[in-house]
């Protein structure tokens, strides 16, 4: 773990909110990731790459984890089945645009 990450870390663990502005490369996926498995419940990610959520959404998805993109989502068919797929599941990553 890097020094810069242990903050957002541990406030996220202790179930604080944050915003945390981090470099390219800086290691933003930890600081979020590693609380939403402790914790459990639905971790929001507001993030304004769509490129960015679906590696992100994939990469989840790879290990095992559940996690769901509204990221360039504009039929609302699918965009209430993914909200009502996130309401169902006990632990999951849901990525989010800002202007969402």
């Amino acid at each position: 773990m890097r020094p810069h990450q242990e903050g957002p870390i541990a406030s996220l663990s202790a179930g604080d909110n944050i915003v945390a502005v981090i470099p390219t490369g800086g290691g933003k996926s930890m600081c979020y990731q590693l609380p939403g498995l402790v914790r459990g419940g639905l971790t929001v990610v507001v993030s304004p790459l769509i490129a960015l959520m679906k590696d992100q959404v994939d990469d989840l998805k790879q290990r095992g984890i559940r996690a769901f993109s509204l990221g360039g989502v504009s039929d609302k068919r699918q965009f209430e089945r993914i909200l009502d797929n996130v309401e169902r599941i006990p632990s999951a990553f849901l990525f989010v645009s800002p202007e969402r």
